[in-house]
């Protein structure tokens, strides 16, 4: 084990024990497998290179426990399956403040946080509360423009 990972271990294992989760390899390869791409990644993806070592119900709860805490947050695609991303530090359990523009190419379908992305500022009507914002741009991602 090299001594980068061995760190990543290491936060994932106090980032489980401060969102109050037992830590478990799943739960870490899980952690893993998500920090380790770029776009965000859907649970049949995670499927497919965690499958031998993780089923799929184990999978789907740690994904929503993830969820809940606020370690991950949801994205949906353009043919609407859910992917999953790393949260910013400023989430908490049941409430997500990953409020940034996700990016969704409309060829390979990847989902990029654009947390550099500056969101508009939302004037609402009197007696309206903003609980989340989410903006989609849909266009084609780095990978996608030079094959094309």
């Amino acid at each position: 084990m090299t001594n980068e990972k061995t760190e990543k271990n290491k936060d994932f294992t106090e980032l489980l024990r401060e969102n109050g989760l037992k830590v478990t390899s799943p739960r870490l390869r899980v952690l893993e497998e998500i920090t380790h791409k770029e776009a965000a990644i859907s649970q049949p993806d995670l499927e497919k290179i965690v499958g031998k070592d993780i089923d799929r119900v184990t999978l789907y709860r740690i994904l929503s426990s993830f969820e809940e805490k606020g370690i991950v947050h949801k994205i949906f695609d353009l043919n609407g399956t859910a992917t999953y991303a790393m949260c910013s530090s400023n989430c908490t359990e049941n409430h997500h403040h990953d409020q940034h523009v996700h990016f969704i190419c409309s060829i390979c379908n990847s989902v990029y946080c654009l947390n550099e992305v500056s969101l508009p500022k939302i004037t609402l009507p009197p007696h309206f509360a903003l609980h989340s914002l989410a903006i989609n741009a849909v266009g084609l991602c780095a990978n996608c423009q030079k094959e094309n």
